[in-house]
């Protein structure tokens, strides 16, 4: 008895349409006309885009789908394509590496936005729109450091940390209110909306206690 093992079969080109494709293209190759490669050709390709239907999520996706033939049979089938047939060479390109930012953050759960926003509103010359930045900064900065730290913070913290980041040239005046913003646990908010209910269903009942009552 044969058996017939994955260690033994050719090794599967793009795994993501399976042997059965693979083979589909194999037969395809040895047909003896071109219209009936071209025929079985079409039929692969609704095959290979039903078996991928996240396909359709990227640009041209019946062009990837003509390329992912022509892949499958090691660039050997001969059929009418309408896009240009992919190359060996085209297939082994990298693009070149995108290196990351090397910049130091020095407050992390400010982010480097913040950094921008800053240096952009010292160069700010209107006083009324710089103050008026440097406001939505610092707000935005309260709001940054509660999701980053999971806890309250002061108002003086936020505005000594934009003097840092500025080098001193943002500063807002000692009597500004940053707006309110509380960390509050999940725990908590959940208890608050089963208090609510609660208190909905008791209200209910007492309603309907008192309707009973009206009409006896």
């Amino acid at each position: 008895m044969n058996f017939d093992y994955n260690t033994t079969r050719s090794e599967l080109i793009l795994a993501e349409y399976g042997r059965n494709v693979q083979n589909m293209v194999k037969y395809i190759i040895t047909l003896p006309t071109k219209e009936e490669r071209n025929k079985y050709a079409q039929a692969v390709i609704d095959l290979m885009g039903f078996l991928n239907p996240h396909l359709r999520d990227v640009a041209d996706f019946k062009h990837k789908l003509w390329d992912h033939l022509h892949i499958i049979s090691n660039y050997q089938i001969d059929v009418d394509s309408p896009y240009p047939k992919p190359t060996p060479e085209s297939k082994e390109f990298k693009p070149e590496h995108i290196g990351y930012p090397q910049q130091r953050i020095k407050y992390k759960h400010y982010g480097k936005t913040v950094e921008k926003m800053i240096a952009n509103a010292i160069e700010e010359q209107n006083p009324e729109r710089k103050q008026a930045m440097v406001q939505g900064i610092a707000n935005f900065m309260k709001m940054a450091y509660v999701q980053w730290n999971k806890d309250n913070v002061a108002d003086e913290v936020i505005l000594k940390n934009l003097s840092e980041l500025s080098g001193g040239a943002l500063v807002l005046e000692e009597n500004v209110n940053l707006q309110k913003v509380e960390f509050r646990n999940q725990n908590n908010r959940q208890n608050n909306k089963n208090r609510q209910n609660n208190n909905k269903n008791r209200q209910n009942n007492n309603n309907r206690q008192r309707n009973n009552k009206q009409r006896h």
